[in-house]
């Protein structure tokens, strides 16, 4: 006898087609009002802040690929784009020099700056404004619930607690 499959019922079929929608659609929504209001896409916005918190603007570029949640490939051309654009650079590491830092530049710093307060407006509009003041914490949550199945190990943007 084989083990049937656990099909969804019809409110689990809900969810799920729900949070594959926001899946699809926020990423492209939050993208386009970067290349509009910027000149740039979702993922490169997040190395660029990604950068800007780092202590002293800086991070190897295996660190910085996995909290951008991208591969090293994806990152290297979109370093490449950002570098040309005067807003990041790269090094190699002096503490080891078998690493890469990508370190982000007066220019770059001056790039977020300028761009941050209209994408968190838009953040904001998507995806804080329409919930309670109780969800977020909850959608919190339950991202990490997600997360932690995912990836067990490893930590991920936004895992600090409230």
């Amino acid at each position: 006898m084989t083990d049937e499959p656990r099909w969804l019922d019809p409110d689990e079929l809900r969810t799920w087609l729900a949070l594959f929608s926001v899946l699809v659609r926020l990423p492209g929504s939050l993208d386009a009002q970067l290349q509009r209001d910027a000149g740039i896409n979702l993922f490169e916005y997040m190395l660029l802040a990604g950068l800007s918190d780092a202590p002293d603007r800086r991070l190897r570029m295996s660190l910085l690929a996995h909290i951008s949640e991208g591969s090293l490939p994806r990152l290297s051309q979109a370093i490449g784009r950002l570098e040309k654009r005067g807003w990041v650079r790269r090094t190699p590491d002096p503490e080891d020099g078998r690493y890469t830092l990508a370190i982000l530049t007066d220019e770059g710093q001056a790039k977020v700056s300028e761009t941050a307060p209209s994408h968190v407006a838009e953040v904001r509009r998507l995806v804080l404004d329409p919930l309670s003041k109780a969800q977020p914490r909850q959608l919190h949550d339950i991202c990490g619930r997600i997360m932690r199945t995912i990836d067990p190990d490893g930590p991920y943007p936004g895992a600090r607690p409230y």
